[in-house]
């Protein structure tokens, strides 16, 4: 049970322990600490996958551009993955260091590099580098249109994100101005007509 599922999960087995009381608060609290603990670690693990994909796409065209230069600088696929990998870390650099060491070993690079084609994140870089390898096209040159394309894909998501907040900020404003408009400027109206009506 990981620390950060268990302390919640310990906590909400003691509660129904103490709420129900008795034999049956601790068999309840007993059989609510694993539930719970479950539920909070499935809650993670897609959370966990969500920013080990944005980290991906963020480290993408630097990785990118590392292998190209390393491929330009005369190194062979797998030394400029490695390089790529031990410079950028994380999540990206773990899945680059694996293709690395698979190359390094005699692998076939594009069975290799489809291997990768299941992970969303890394699904450009491993169509890009399956093609090269299958085509003989000049992998550096795959590699620097990937890392426009990716710079472009992250420059879109942000400009997308910016209208977004603008989006969200402009709803609560709305519900603090719409009470004012109405008391401030129908309610007045509805009065001045309503006396002019009522009173001949």
């Amino acid at each position: 049970m990981a620390r950060k599922s268990a302390v919640p999960a310990l906590c909400t087995g003691l509660i129904f322990a103490l709420l129900i009381g008795g034999t049956a608060g601790i068999i309840t609290g007993l059989l609510a600490t694993p539930a719970v603990a479950t539920f909070l670690r499935k809650k993670r693990q897609p959370q966990q996958a969500r920013q080990d994909q944005k980290r991906i796409a963020i480290d993408l065209p630097f990785a990118a551009d590392l292998m190209t230069a390393c491929l330009r600088a005369g190194r062979p696929v797998s030394a400029a993955t490695e390089v790529a990998a031990t410079a950028i870390g994380g999540p990206l650099g773990q899945r680059l260091s694996w293709v690395s060491s698979q190359l390094r070993l005699g692998a076939d690079p594009e069975t290799t590099w489809a291997g990768l084609a299941r992970d969303p994140a890394m699904g450009r870089l491993s169509r890009a580098m399956s093609r090269a390898a299958q085509s003989g096209a000049p992998v550096a040159d795959v590699l620097t249109r990937l890392a426009d394309d990716a710079r472009e894909a992250l420059r879109a998501e942000s400009v997308a994100s910016a209208r977004r907040v603008g989006v969200m900020a402009v709803a609560p404003l709305g519900l603090c101005f719409l009470p004012a408009f109405v008391l401030l400027g129908i309610i007045p109206v509805i009065a001045g007509l309503a006396s002019t009506i009522i009173i001949p």
